[in-house]
């Protein structure tokens, strides 16, 4: 079985608007495009099928929010990768190792 490496795309919506499904699903598209810009910076694909979202609030979970705006909510996908060296990736914290 081979290892699949993640990666975490994101996008940053007002808060407002958080129960706007239509807007909510055009940042869950803007993350997924981030997610493959990140991707493609490593030479990379996106494994079709594979993003996961996490819709982010201030005060809903474990993650801190300060260095957004306030009122903001974050729009988090994370994808599996294929391609040469994709295993090695990994999606960590905010960051892409």
């Amino acid at each position: 079985m081979t290892e699949n490496g993640r990666i975490f795309g994101w996008a940053f919506g007002d808060g407002s608007r958080s129960g706007d499904e239509a807007y909510v699903d055009q940042l869950k598209a803007e993350a997924l495009e981030n997610a493959r810009q990140a991707a493609a910076g490593k030479d990379l694909g996106i494994r079709p099928g594979t993003a996961v979202y996490t819709v982010i609030t201030e005060g809903e979970t474990l993650v801190e929010l300060s260095g957004t705006a306030e009122n903001q909510f974050v729009v988090r996908c994370t994808v599996e990768l294929e391609g040469p060296g994709a295993s090695k990736v990994r999606a960590e914290g905010p960051m892409n190792g």
